[in-house]
């Protein structure tokens, strides 16, 4: 498994190492020990999710507060743009973001440390997101930041309006959302 650290250099895009044939194909998808190494510490894992969407949702930015979970995320159908927030006041990257075409078929998966707004569109007809997190959903400490902020410039992939939760739609641009130190 190749791992590439991005712009943002915490945030590491993973790329296995995919065998296939008339069959079909087999791959490792997690491997704990490697990823420990790909990142620089030790990581445990404590929940798992897994998410349907149609093409134009956006789910995100998400954070939580207290309790910050890092997460390894990919797609085993469709397609999203995938994108990461640096939300650590005292980071050099601080307010910067990255992002990433992820899909079933390029099989690539993102870490996103914690410290991070995380989010997604779909750009497919429907995609499936599977993530594993480092805590657990605390929906006390869940903040959203909000998807078109101009202080961000994330460069979305799409025309037109996604389709938003209510907490999306009412999210608070960076200037105004609590951060981490």
């Amino acid at each position: 498994m190749n791992a590439t650290p991005l712009s943002i250099p915490d945030v590491i895009l993973f790329e296995p190492k995919v065998f296939g044939d008339a069959r079909g194909f087999f791959f490792e998808s997690f491997n704990h020990a490697r990823f420990d190494e790909a990142v620089g510490y030790r990581v445990n894992f404590v929940q798992d999710n897994h998410s349907k969407s149609s093409k134009g949702v956006l789910r995100g930015l998400h954070y939580q507060i207290q309790q910050a979970q890092g997460k390894l995320v990919r797609v085993v159908q469709g397609e999203v743009f995938d994108v990461a927030v640096d939300l650590r006041k005292s980071s050099p990257t601080f307010g910067r973001w990255v992002g990433e075409r992820l899909s079933g078929d390029n099989k690539k998966q993102l870490w996103v440390p914690a410290g991070f707004a995380h989010g997604f569109v779909v750009l497919s007809e429907t995609a499936e997101f599977l993530y594993k997190t480092t805590d657990y959903y605390a929906p006390a400490h869940e903040r959203s930041l909000l998807w078109n902020d101009p202080a961000l410039g994330i460069e979305w992939p799409f025309d037109g309006e996604p389709v938003l939760s209510d907490k999306d739609r009412n999210a608070k641009v960076l200037t105004a959302a609590e951060v981490y130190d």
